[in-house]
């Protein structure tokens, strides 16, 4: 029995020899050590490919505005009656469509802290067209009676846009989600019209031509114009295999001027960090 005790002795003390070589970290059969997590390291530059899909609404209230107050400046009728602000063109026109392009960009890590800069590039048709008319008669200071009509129509349409955003990130495993944004550029396809008539009359008696009738007319047709605005949003990545990672984000772009127009987008892309 002493021999036996002996013997177990010296087997336990062997063991308990051997498993403290072992270092904390090292992969081993599970319920035998803690196994260690996964560490991504999203530190570095990143290039990939991307589809988009989304929607655009324009606001073409008071899109010919400026135009009808230069064709009408200095004049009785628009210094009294501000025809220029009147809401000939209103309301806003929506439109879907699809789009694909690219995205590159450098990643910093500080632990599970990234913080980068991110260049992407959509190519669509994202635009709409509205038109309109609206006439009044009034009279003015001077007795004259007027009677004008403004006709107007406008479009645009966005065919390529690039948006340059910093990213805040905060790795989760294999996961990296995302706040971003900065500043965007868009060409724009884009035409306004307006038609100004008018004609006036004196009351009389007898009633009299006092002007007209007239008739004012100014285009604008604009290709490839580039436009500047803003861009904001929220994403996330994940590493797949190798360094293959896959990217899913929402983004809204803003871009102000005679014809606002707002552009949500979604999008996924497969991308490849070197």
């Amino acid at each position: 029995m002493r021999r036996m005790v002996l013997a177990m002795m010296m087997a336990a003390a062997a063991q308990g020899a051997q498993a403290a070589d072992y270092p904390e970290d090292l992969p081993v059969l599970r319920g035998m050590l803690r196994e260690s997590p996964r560490y991504v390291r999203w530190q570095g530059f990143y290039a990939g490919g991307q589809a988009a899909y989304g929607s655009s609404d324009h606001n073409f209230n008071g899109a010919t505005s400026n135009m009808t107050a230069q064709q009408l400046a200095l004049t009785t009728i628009e210094k009294e009656f501000q025809v220029s602000s009147w809401p000939v063109i209103g309301g806003k026109v929506s439109h879907q469509s699809s789009a694909f392009g690219g995205f590159a960009g450098y990643n910093a890590q500080w632990g599970d802290a990234v913080l980068g800069v991110d260049a992407s590039y959509m190519h669509g048709n994202f635009g709409g067209a509205a038109a309109g008319s609206m006439g009044r008669q009034f009279t003015t200071s001077d007795g004259i009676n007027n009677n004008v009509l403004v006709t107007s129509s406008a479009s645009i349409k966005f065919t390529d846009i690039l948006t340059l955003r910093g990213r805040a990130a905060y790795a989760i495993g294999s996961f990296l989600p995302y706040l971003f944004g900065g500043v965007a550029f868009g060409l724009a396809d884009s035409t306004r019209t307006n038609v100004i008539d008018a004609q006036g009359t004196n009351p009389g008696p007898p009633p009299t031509n006092a002007y007209g009738p007239v008739t004012y007319t100014a285009s604008e047709n604009q290709h490839g114009r580039l436009k500047v605005g803003y861009t904001m949003g929220l994403g996330t990545e994940v590493m797949l295999f190798g360094n293959v990672f896959g990217r899913a984000e929402w983004e809204y772009i803003r871009f102000t001027g005679p014809i606002d127009t707002n552009i949500n987008t979604v999008r996924g892309g497969l991308g490849y960090r070197f």
